[in-house]
């Protein structure tokens, strides 16, 4: 069955954009700062036909949420009428926004709309995201990345216990710390607790200069650390090849890398071994997979950032699957929020991504 067979029979009547802020159950402070709660633009793409799309973005911050879903509303004439082929879509926004740049909240909106859309297509061909790409439903290894903030070593222990207790083989802790002892103190009473078969990633967040990252690393390297990730700013692509260059610890990059031209540019410099896209910064569903394209030609490994529910169907197809990061942050908002079985994802076999909003909740966690 042609999937592209289907895009004449749909048409874009309408985009609804809501505005949520939903409460975490464990407020994560980093290097970076505090999030405290998921502030989350949910999208509906409705078509003439009746078929709806829908997907949602993180908005890093509340105040962030009332202008996404303004853009949102403002793009919806951009698109309405018009056929639903979400590569066209992305084509013609690309170049509309090609003058102020498709990064930053315009960059989001555009992946929202883009996920949506391909939503919608796998609806219409009653198939799963993973199948209308070409693949087929799998387990993809997931990691446990729902706390271990900055809370220091005593809280930490127990903490990283309970993260892996549901099965998880690998779990993520936030580094960056005032001082490096206390970062070996964290990871050492993490390992601790989860002992040596749970693998064990660490996050910078960004918050450490070139200098301080080479020292703490060349530290963390006896610890046994799966990856380091962003250990200084993200876009400080050269600086990151010289941390890589001066650790054994392999160094994770790719959340902040607005579209695959930003990821083309890191791999150019040879900044980390492994390679991390946010589906939004990435550019949605058509971005992913351009980057999917990169990390295999490369020879990157490629996990993705938060969005497990659409991650397990892209990574499903990423020929350089590599770990897909578990987070609850939309769960209290799904009627089906994606399984964990034995440390992996479950794809889900509901036709498009498998999203559907329990309402009740929705209205509990509107944004005013």
């Amino acid at each position: 069955m042609d999937p592209a067979s289907y895009t004449v029979n749909l048409t874009v009547r309408s985009l609804q954009a809501r505005a949520v802020n939903v409460p975490l159950k464990r407020p994560l402070q980093t290097g970076g700062g505090l999030v405290a709660t998921a502030p989350l633009v949910l999208i509906d793409l409705e078509t003439t036909e009746g078929v709806t799309g829908s997907s949602y973005v993180f908005c890093y911050t509340p105040l962030a949420l009332r202008p996404v879903a303004q853009l949102l509303s403002n793009l919806e004439e951009l698109i309405r009428d018009r056929p639903l082929a979400p590569q066209a879509i992305e084509q013609d926004l690309q170049r509309r926004f090609r003058l102020l740049g498709a990064q930053g909240l315009t960059g989001i909106a555009l992946a929202g709309i883009d996920m949506a859309a391909w939503d919608a297509l796998g609806k219409a061909c009653g198939l799963p995201l993973v199948r209308l790409l070409g693949g087929e439903p799998r387990p993809i290894p997931a990691y446990n990345s729902c706390g271990l903030g900055l809370i220091g070593p005593d809280r930490a222990g127990p903490e990283a216990r309970e993260l892996a207790a549901p099965g998880f083989s690998a779990i993520k802790v936030r580094l960056g710390y005032p001082d490096l002892e206390t970062d070996l103190a964290v990871v050492r009473a993490v390992r601790e607790a989860v002992g040596k078969d749970v693998l064990l990633m660490a996050d910078y967040n960004q918050c450490l200069s070139v200098p301080e990252a080479i020292r703490r690393a060349r530290r963390l390297d006896a610890e046994q650390l799966y990856w380091i990730e962003e250990p200084t700013l993200a876009d400080d692509y050269l600086g990151h090849a010289a941390i890589r260059s001066q650790t054994r610890t392999p160094i994770q990059l790719g959340e902040n890398w607005w579209g695959p031209h930003d990821m083309s540019k890191s791999l150019a410099a040879g900044a980390s071994d492994f390679v991390m896209p946010d589906a939004t910064k990435i550019g949605g569903v058509t971005g992913w997979l351009r980057a999917a394209a990169l990390a295999e030609s490369n020879g990157r490994p490629m996990s993705c950032h938060l969005f497990p529910e659409i991650g397990a169907h892209l990574l499903a197809v990423t020929p350089t699957c590599h770990w897909l990061e578990y987070a609850d942050w939309a769960s209290p908002l799904l009627r089906n929020p994606v399984v964990i079985e034995g440390g992996n994802a479950v794809v889900s076999e509901t036709p498009g991504v498998g999203l559907e909003w329990d309402e009740e909740a929705v209205r509990r966690y509107a944004f005013d």
